[in-house]
Formats: structure tokens, sequence, C-alpha cells
């Protein structure tokens, strides 16, 4: 069985008005994906489906927490992540680009796969800044041991200016001119 099959819905069947999903997404989802930003993670996504005749409107709520890697100290937390995203299914013969929350579907279709969107909605609720979170008296769980390596070899301005060759202090000299 094709795995993103659990991940889609079907919905000839079902009445005009809204309807309730959910789906879990985990370690198995994201090893699917080549140049994957997450690995490991359990994150819920919850889908309220509204359908009308000509189109259907899907609003997705997603919640969890996903593993990345520290950028200080290079080892592995857990981020909390939510994020919500409205989707709109068209039908049509012809696919347009005209909106990224937007999905074209043939009319003779019957499910919607969100495999992709459920994919993207995770990680766009990935922050920019990969750290540790704050713990109950306000600091991060880094590891204090790399803490300290980066401190022991942090470079620092005040190091530059005790040991210079005296043919980089001329071409200095240039740069501050211009």
């Amino acid at each position: 069985m094709n795995w993103k099959l659990k991940y889609n819905i079907e919905f000839k069947g079902l009445k005009e008005g809204l309807h309730e999903f959910d789906f879990i997404v985990d370690r198995t989802f994201f090893e699917q994906f080549e140049g994957r930003l997450v690995d490991n993670g359990e994150v819920k996504i919850d889908v309220l489906l509204e359908k009308r005749s000509t189109f259907i409107k899907m609003h997705l709520n997603v919640n969890g927490w996903i593993e990345l890697v520290c950028d200080r100290c290079l080892e592995n937390y857990r981020q909390n992540i939510a994020n919500e995203a409205e989707l709109f299914v068209k039908f049509g013969e012809e696919k347009f680009d005209d909106d990224e929350n937007v999905i074209w579907i043939l009319p003779e279709e019957h499910a919607i796969n969100l495999t992709q969107p459920i994919y993207e909605y995770v990680s766009l609720a990935i922050p920019l800044r990969h750290i540790h979170p704050k713990n109950g008296n306000g600091k991060r769980g880094c590891n204090p041991e790399m803490l300290k390596k980066i401190k022991k070899y942090k470079y620092s301005r005040s190091e530059e200016n005790e040991s210079t060759d005296p043919r980089w202090d001329a071409l200095k000299e240039l740069r501050n001119n211009n």
C-alpha cells in the first residue's frame, strides 16, 4: 500500500457543510522526503473541511513537536511548533498557478491527498533560529561543555589588535581612506 494514501481525504461521498479530520505525522512520515528539514517529531494536524458545490475550503491546524539540532551546541532538542493555514481545492481541467494556497484537481477526482501540504505547513512552522528553549529557571538547555568550548575559542576584536603584521596595517590604512 502506498504510504501517501494514509493522508487522503475522500470528499466525493461527503455532504455539503463542515467535516473534521485529523492526521498524525511522525518519523516514518518525515523519512519519506529527500532533503528534509526534519527527521523526527510527532505532529497532529486537525483539518476542518468545508465542502461546497464548486470548491472545498480546508482550515489546517498544526500542533506538536519536532526534533531539531541546536545552532549553538549542536545537540538535538524538541521544538514545539504550531501553525494554521487555509487551503482551497478547486475543480478544473487545467491547473492554474494563481495562489500557493489553492490546489487544482480534476472534476472526476474523489480524494485530496494532503501529504505535500502537511509537510510544507510543518516546515513553515520551524523557527529560523534553532536554539534550546528556556527551562523553568530561564536558562537554555544547551550543553554546558560545548558552551565552554565556544567561549574558549571565541574570536574577539581585541585579539586582532594585539598582534598585527605591519604589512596588513598598511592595507588597512588604504581601506580607511576610501
